[in-house]
């Protein structure tokens, strides 16, 4: 060991004139670990108090191994005597230098009460912020028909496209298949009675009034819900949001409203293209499984369907984009600088879209069930 090494390594050692104070000098610090567990090894039994004052460094270690030595002693942390700029350190250690366990869970009747209490207050304040939040959108949505300049066209566009464009592949690949599923059951169903014929009926009510829309919802809720939170969350966590607000820019303006208005475009396309698909898989079942040859299925199609039933299907679109557009940008602004917070308000943006759009929709078609439309 160098000279200079020897000079700062810690040292303990009775103080003059009291022989219960044990006095300790040079650096506590991580470089002298093994300096400082010999030099605590041995003071001596009868130590009452130690005093820190004229250590010429001390730290997270350190102080660690003082407040340990005290609790082996058994010594109060009043007995350990700091510098005042050695104080806040000391103070922030001394609560987790004992390595106490967590607390157990408990799964009494009483605990699971408190924390179906905590749910439910913690799931009426995200309604109450969702509802709020929805009022300030539509207040800056009317401040745009007095200044268009805050509209940010390219931003619109650019979201449509995502939103929009990337994903017809995904949404017409999966509606097909449903239609196809749907038309499958349907026949098994309907064979034992000899009406095979009636999948036409089944498909066409299924994916016009239903399964077109709520399918491009649920997959919009998990595709660009979750990207819209993950994005605006990125930006709180790298302080974007804050440095918009200080430029003088309203981030509603900036993030929101460009997200909102692409899904309410969107998302009625998607739904069209959804239903369209669908209908070609159940003809695609009806044509090569079924026997129904494409232009009997066509035929039949055309004298049965309604305009009711497409017209209910596409009414809640622009409902169900303005749920999931509303939720994933709120979640994303709720942000709170972490990567946990971001992941959790991810999952959640996801769980909470689907969610509303099936009760939603279950709420809708009771509905128009009961106006018997």
């Amino acid at each position: 060991m160098s000279p200079a090494t020897d000079r700062f390594a810690p040292t303990a050692g009775i103080a003059d004139g009291d022989a219960a104070t044990l006095r300790l000098q040079g650096r506590w610090t991580l470089r002298y670990a093994a300096h400082i567990a010999a030099a605590l090894a041995e003071a001596p039994d009868d130590v009452v108090a130690v005093d820190a004052r004229a250590c010429e460094r001390l730290d997270t270690l350190g102080v660690l191994q003082l407040l340990r030595f005290a609790d082996r002693r058994g010594l109060d942390y009043t007995a350990l005597h700091f510098r005042p700029d050695q104080q806040p350190l000391v103070d922030a250690i001394e609560d987790v230098h004992d390595d106490r366990p967590t607390g157990k869970r408990e799964y009494g009747v009483r605990a699971a009460l408190e924390r179906l209490g905590r749910a439910v207050v913690a799931n009426t304040r995200e309604v109450v912020a969702l509802v709020g939040f929805f009022g300030e959108v539509q207040a800056k949505l009317l401040r745009l028909l007095k200044a268009p300049g805050r509209f940010r066209l390219t931003a619109t566009v650019h979201h449509m496209e995502q939103i929009g464009l990337d994903a017809v592949p995904l949404i017409a690949l999966l509606s097909f298949m449903v239609g196809a599923v749907i038309a499958f059951l349907g026949a098994m169903v309907l064979a034992d009675f000899g009406a095979t014929i009636f999948v036409v009926e089944l498909v066409n009510v299924a994916f016009l009034r239903e399964f077109g829309v709520l399918l491009t919802a649920i997959l919009l809720a998990g595709r660009t819900a979750s990207a819209f939170t993950a994005q605006i969350g990125m930006m709180v966590n790298g302080e974007e949001i804050d440095a918009i607000r200080v430029l003088g820019l309203d981030p509603i303006d900036l993030l929101v409203i460009p997200r909102v208005l692409a899904l309410l475009a969107m998302l009625p396309l998607l739904t069209f293209i959804a239903m369209m698909a669908g209908l070609l898989g159940g003809m695609a079942v009806g044509a090569f499984n079924l026997d129904i040859p494409a232009a009997a299925y066509l035929a039949r199609m055309q004298e049965t369907m309604q305009v009711r039933h497409f017209v209910v299907g596409m009414v809640k679109a622009p409902v169900f984009a303005l749920v999931i557009g509303l939720i994933g940008c709120l979640e994303g602004l709720q942000v709170q600088g972490t990567a946990q917070s971001l992941g959790e308000r991810t999952t959640s943006s996801v769980v909470q879209a689907i969610s509303l759009v099936i009760v939603i929709d279950a709420f809708a078609a009771l509905w128009f069930m009961q106006m018997d439309y």
